[in-house]
């Protein structure tokens, strides 16, 4: 049974006293990694998954969770995954191959029907309760701030993939009762990050000692947060069904790249000179965008 949390009223939050069955696929990625840890703060039952055991077996967590390893490439129709996976009351799936290459076809002719193929399974067998995470890239080249009610524009393989991904999921709510939270991640850092990832080369730059660090013009606005919190989120988001569909997992809040670096080194106390305009922008992405998270804050408030 989980905690039991009164307020002035003595009232108790049901949300905290049934204790859930949580599949997390994607389990000792980045963002997995946080969000086991995160729902290991609660009493729920956590059941983890991914495709290398040997990886899992390294975390702190893995003997506080349940773990069944799953490869994508040994996908078989005939197989009931919602069995596989224990029944699972809700699924925080995370599981998403190839990045951080956004360009690959892979995406679509690979992941694609990969991950539609599983989820379709999970559904139709009985799964009930489904958060998964999309990505800010399905708006495309729109600029400006973004809400959950604007036109998907992809114009990428994985921000396709992810879109069609989530097209196919709501054409399922049409023959299956399920509820859906597509969580649109923006921007976020923190311990564990791709080392390709900016705030990881810049780190790898200093410990060389180089003199000076390149990177873009820093010019784009974009929408960051600290994964720990993007952890956080996804899990207040996944417990809760008031609020479904589409929500963007971000800050609200519009920072220059150039800005996010400086203030990234101050807070570290550390010096390097940025070599501006070294690389050019990226082709994938608009130069000024972030979040609306007014369906995030309303969860967040209760």
């Amino acid at each position: 049974m989980g905690r039991q949390v009164c307020n002035s009223g003595s009232r108790i939050n049901p949300d905290l006293i049934i204790m859930k069955k949580i599949l997390v696929t994607g389990a000792t990625g980045f963002i997995g990694n946080y969000v086991i840890t995160d729902l290991l703060k609660t009493n729920h039952k956590v059941i983890a998954s991914s495709v290398d055991s040997n990886k899992a077996r390294k975390k702190d967590w893995f003997d506080k969770v349940q773990y069944i390893p799953f490869d994508f490439s040994q996908f078989n129709p005939s197989k009931n995954y919602y069995e596989f996976f224990q029944s699972p009351d809700l699924m925080i799936h995370l599981a998403w191959e190839g990045l951080p290459n956004y360009t690959s076809d892979f995406h679509l002719s690979v992941n694609l029907p990969r991950h539609e193929a599983l989820l379709t399974n999970l559904i139709r067998n009985g799964l009930k309760d489904l958060t998964i995470t999309g990505t800010c890239l399905e708006y495309g080249f729109q600029e400006g701030k973004l809400d959950e009610s604007m036109d998907t524009k992809p114009s990428n393989p994985y921000a396709i993939a992810k879109d069609r991904l989530r097209a196919k999921l709501e054409s399922l709510q049409n023959e299956n009762q399920f509820t859906l939270k597509w969580v649109r991640l923006f921007y976020m850092y923190g311990k564990g990050q791709n080392p390709n990832s900016l705030l990881s080369q810049l780190d790898a730059s200093m410990e060389r000692g180089d003199d000076s660090f390149n990177m873009s013009g820093g010019e784009q606005l974009r929408d960051y947060l600290p994964v720990e919190k993007v952890a956080e989120y996804i899990v207040r988001i996944a417990n809760q069904n008031e609020v479904t569909g589409v929500i963007n997992c971000s800050s609200g809040v519009p920072v220059k790249v150039k800005t996010f670096v400086e203030d990234y080194l101050n807070k570290k106390g550390k010096k390097i000179k940025l070599n501006l305009g070294y690389y050019p922008y990226a082709s994938y992405e608009p130069m000024e965008f972030w979040g609306d998270n007014s369906k995030l804050r309303s969860i967040l408030q209760h």
